[in-house]
């Protein structure tokens, strides 16, 4: 048997194929096809692949080059999503006063907790297996917790509130309107939740 010839000074180990930066074409189809699933799982209970393919302008064969499954594409829409409404809450904290902040963002949450229809069944599979719903709960219950700790500083929002207790709240709210509810339901609970939230004396 041959020994295996040796490398080349400086060479440098292969990069798997799934670790390769995408190609710009490549790029710009998975941006299409990644928008065109966010539409239409807003609007529709089943969505086929197809259809999400087509609107995003290419052919069902690259859509699973990219996403081998549905579910990794509800996957990476839903991570697309909670990455928007995890990331907002800086600019508003710098724009209002924490509690109005924390109202504020308690619309975009209930926007992304509602835009889940094309997506349900395979975000429960997510969530049975564990994929999804910890660190979405733990990232959720952070962000509350910023603007608790912003409020208590400031004096608008309570200091003894637990942030997971809130994110109970609030997931309470949004299962319970979900099928039957409205926006203005939502919100009315919403503002209920947010005058519980600040020190009695405002109240």
């Amino acid at each position: 048997m041959s020994s295996p010839k040796p490398k080349p000074a400086g060479a440098q180990p292969a990069t798997p194929a799934a670790e390769r930066p995408l190609r710009k074409d490549a790029l710009r189809n998975r941006e299409k096809l990644v928008a065109a699933a966010r539409a239409a799982f807003a609007t529709a209970v089943t969505v086929p692949l197809e259809d999400i393919a087509r609107e995003a302008g290419v052919g069902i064969g690259t859509l699973y080059r990219h996403f081998p499954t549905r579910e990794a594409l509800v996957e990476t829409v839903y991570a697309a999503e909670l990455d928007e409404v995890t990331s907002c809450s800086s600019a508003l904290l710098g724009q209002l006063p924490p509690d109005e902040a924390l109202r504020a963002w308690m619309d975009r949450y209930a926007q992304f907790s509602a835009a889940k229809h094309g997506m349900i069944d395979s975000l429960r599979a997510g969530w049975a297996s564990g994929r999804i719903t910890p660190p979405t709960r733990e990232r959720i219950t952070a962000e509350i917790g910023a603007y608790l700790a912003a409020g208590a500083e400031a004096g608008s929002l309570r200091s003894d509130v637990d942030p997971e207790d809130v994110t109970a709240i609030l997931l309470g709210v949004f299962l319970s309107t979900a099928s039957s509810g409205t926006p203005e339901q939502t919100g009315r609970l919403l503002d209920l939740v947010v005058d519980a939230l600040r020190p009695k004396a405002q109240r």
